[in-house]
């Protein structure tokens, strides 16, 4: 793969770094020890910082509709992004009006926060925030700042509930239902706070969390991590639409069985995209690009189709090549309805609240 001089090697260091965190926090690399000092400084800092805010010592925002935050407490990817589309669809259809907010991560804006659409350009707002647009139809606001975000939102569009991608440690967002989801084959990785270990939050915050979510490929996972969250409700990311970036045309993954495909995956964890297109009985020939990356066409391989993850895939609109296909994601809840029951009944205790007590 070729990319411009500079993108490229940004590209190619962040892979490098993600890579060399990923050995340290989910396998055996003696340099976790060397940071162990560093992780124990970071995880003193985040405990006084969430104290300050349960405290009243630093201010909790509350807006006049439920807040609902979707995160998890690890870096990098677990799947939380589907999970939201997954509940702003499912809210819709209980006749709520969701809004969404995120972080807008890599997106290049110069002023915050942004309305998002699904003709919104990734390099401006971030790839998420556009593919949750263009799933799920709903108002969608993207900055670094949640509260100013949606305040934004609840400017400018009639909802009655929000929800959080992401955020989880955003503490000045106040909020009434947190799900947490945790990848399941990884789970914490080694237990220990960055830079050591993967963890945000020390993994006692999963049990202050409304729901645990546990994204799992197999029953194993679930088993495992059963023991650690007895409560938790497993989620599964089944394959949903196979389709032309360039003109939307769908197809099944059974079409590109019988020879190799490249598969570019840009996202938190793309050894779970590869094993998904593996399990369907491709031949996959493996492309792993940091988080977020930047992608032009001139950096995607030639030589037989491309596949390429939703997220990325939004970045690629108008790349004008024929043999690039995206592979969409959908989220599937285990008990789907005890949950929705769940969030509801806390959604309505907070509407019957007094407007004045969430100020």
């Amino acid at each position: 793969m070729t990319t411009g001089r500079a993108d490229g090697g940004v590209m190619r260091l962040r892979l490098r770094i993600e890579r060399a965190a990923e050995r340290i926090w989910y396998g055996r690399s003696a340099w976790r020890w060397p940071l162990f000092p560093v992780s124990l400084a970071y995880r003193a800092a985040v405990a006084t910082r969430a104290r300050l805010y349960r405290s009243g010592a630093k201010p909790v925002v509350r807006l006049p509709v439920p807040v609902i935050v979707v995160g998890n407490v690890t870096a990098g990817g677990t799947g939380k992004t589907p999970l939201v589309i997954w509940l702003a669809q499912r809210l819709g259809a209980r006749g709520r009006s969701p809004g969404i907010v995120s972080r807008g991560y890599g997106g290049r804006a110069t002023r915050w926060p942004q309305r998002v659409r699904p003709g919104s350009s990734p390099d401006l707002v971030g790839d998420e925030p556009v593919l949750i647009a263009t799933r799920t139809g709903c108002p969608v606001f993207a900055g670094p700042d949640r509260v100013a975000a949606a305040r934004a939102l609840l400017a400018e569009a009639d909802v009655d509930v929000v929800l959080s991608d992401d955020g989880l440690q955003h503490y000045r967002l106040g909020r009434d239902f947190e799900i947490a989801v945790v990848d399941g084959r990884r789970g914490v990785g080694n237990g220990w706070c960055l830079p050591a270990g993967p963890l945000r939050e020390p993994a006692t915050r999963l049990d202050a969390v409304d729901a645990v979510v546990v994204n799992v490929s197999s029953s194993d996972d679930a088993r495992a991590l059963g023991f650690a969250w007895p409560n938790a409700i497993s989620m599964r990311l089944a394959v949903g639409r196979v389709y032309r970036v360039v003109d939307g045309k769908e197809a099944a993954l059974d079409d590109f069985a019988g020879g190799p495909v490249h598969a570019v995956a840009g996202i938190g964890h793309p050894e779970r995209f590869f094993r998904t297109l593996e399990q369907a009985g491709l031949t996959v020939l493996r492309y792993p690009l940091a988080d977020h990356a930047r992608i032009a066409a001139h950096d995607l391989p030639r030589g037989g189709p491309v596949l390429v993850t939703e997220k990325d895939a939004v970045k690629l609109r108008d790349i004008g090549r024929d043999d690039v296909w995206a592979v969409a994601v959908d989220a599937l809840v285990d008990d789907e309805a005890a949950l929705l029951d769940e969030i509801e009944a806390a959604l309505r205790a907070v509407q019957t609240e007094p407007l004045e007590a969430r100020r």
